[in-house]
């Protein structure tokens, strides 16, 4: 019996540090098909649903292979109408039909097997010229809510991807922001109730890649950096895209609709782009998605929507070698055509990838506020250790803990370099998580002190 009961015990161990290094943070990915070197749509479902954690996905189409390619599999859908169906879905006499005649051919096949959440109408239509285009946009969406009712889909809701030009110019403060002049007043206070009336999203493509100048590199992939402050909200934001969500909340909230869910219809950032572009590579990459992840799936939300999970879809699955314009356009992807990722980001569970993360085991939510410095145990970085690793370390740890003691005018900021700014983060993380060995690991570039590591005003928690 003892003999048993030890072998029950190692059993249990073995299966809870097997999930514990697995990843925990869903996400949804763009899955574009403009290549001529992809895996078929039923090997890329497969291969989503049994070995990533990702755990939605948007197409730009209504493919029918891609559409029952997921059947079976616990992965929720997007599907998308093309820009052109619009205007004769929003015909007052026939709108109706047309839209129920779209879903009957479109959807009803593959629904419920397949589990579309959300059907998209179009995809940024605000950027078009086309005024009949931009007015067709809230009266298609109302009648594909109404077909999809009648239709017997009600765990379809209706939604359509904006470009953050959506938003009148503005000098990047986030309590500064409204939507354009016209929209602001015409279109989404109608199309912000609909949302509202219908439990769907506002969907937002917020791109910090389009919007990097070099002086701002930092600034767009969360790392460290002195960042912007808001003299409204007294919050000082050290990420684009924390600036670029809370600016769309912002606008939504003056026309009193900050109650609708905000969701990222697209963001990325590409691996190559033209010679000599500053900002673009693998490392640049990993550093934006690892830090969008957090904000979006942990639960870490953004300064004016903390605690926050956002439905998001990372561009994209794959590089799209056909696609035209800019090298970058062609290489957003995540993973190559077989299946090995470009880099890692912890979206494999098969332990081939580890977590966003340089800590094997993360707890899930560490408390961002341990015990004043007192004596004891630290966290530091080793001597020597790479600074690339360092620089990890650093995006890891502050999406569960306060940094902002290593911002500018931070008690610590001072020595401004990456091994006194990875030391104060490292520890702040192995702090929260109940000093723990493990917690100070980092892939090996950390290492448990017992010499406060604490100067001047900067003090190291303990």
């Amino acid at each position: 019996m003892p003999l048993l009961l030890l072998l029950m015990l190692l059993a249990a161990g073995a299966a809870a540090a097997a999930e514990a290094a697995t990843p925990s943070l869903p996400i949804g990915v763009n899955y574009g098909a403009n290549a001529d070197n992809l895996p078929a749509p039923t090997a890329v479902a497969t291969f989503l649903a049994t070995k990533t954690t990702i755990d939605r996905v948007k197409l730009f189409d209504a493919n029918p292979a891609f559409i029952s390619a997921f059947a079976g599999t616990p992965i929720s859908l997007a599907v998308s109408l093309p820009n052109s169906a619009l205007p004769a879905l929003a015909d007052k006499s026939t709108g109706l039909d047309a839209a129920r005649s779209w879903i009957k051919a479109n959807l009803s096949p593959y629904v419920p097997a397949t589990n579309v959440t959300l059907l998209l109408a179009g995809n940024e239509i605000l950027l078009s010229t086309d005024t009949n285009l931009i007015l067709s946009l809230l009266p298609a969406m109302r009648r594909l809510a109404q077909a999809l009712k009648a239709e017997g889909l009600t765990g379809v809701r209706v939604t359509t991807p904006h470009y953050l030009g959506i938003l009148a110019p503005s000098d990047g403060i986030p309590s500064n922001a409204t939507f354009r002049a016209g929209y602001n007043e015409k279109l989404f206070p109608a199309m912000l109730q609909f949302h509202r009336d219908t439990g769907s999203p506002f969907m937002v493509n917020p791109y910090p890649y389009f919007s990097y100048r070099p002086e701002t590199l930092n600034y767009a992939l969360f790392r460290p950096n002195s960042g912007i402050y808001d003299p409204a909200t007294k919050l000082n934001y050290t990420s684009m895209f924390d600036a670029q969500m809370d600016a769309i909340y912002t606008a939504m909230k003056k026309l009193g609709y900050g109650d609708v869910d905000i969701a990222v219809g697209e963001a990325g950032w590409p691996t190559q782009a033209e010679a000599g572009q500053i900002g673009v590579g693998v490392q640049e990459a990993r550093d934006f998605n690892e830090g969008m992840i957090r904000v979006c799936s942990s639960g870490k939300g953004t300064p004016l929507m903390p605690g926050k999970k956002f439905e998001t879809y990372l561009f994209s699955l794959f590089d799209e070698n056909q696609k035209p314009g800019p090298i970058a356009e062609r290489h957003f992807g995540l993973f190559n055509p077989d299946f090995t990722p470009v880099y890692d980001l912890g979206l494999l569970r098969d332990g081939s990838s580890v977590a966003p993360s340089p800590a094997p085991n993360p707890l899930p939510n560490p408390s961002p506020k341990p015990s004043p410095s007192g004596g004891g145990k630290w966290c530091v970085a080793k001597t020597g250790a790479n600074g690339t690793d360092l620089q990890n370390n650093i995006n890891y740890a502050c999406g569960y803990v306060d940094c902002k003691a290593i911002q500018s005018g931070g008690a610590c900021f001072d020595p401004n370099n990456l091994q006194s700014h990875a030391s104060f983060a490292m520890n702040a993380y192995y702090q929260a998580n109940g000093d723990s060995a493990s917690a100070c690991d980092f892939k090996g570039t950390g290492i448990v002190t017992s010499s406060d590591p604490s100067y001047g005003s900067c003090k190291y928690v303990s």
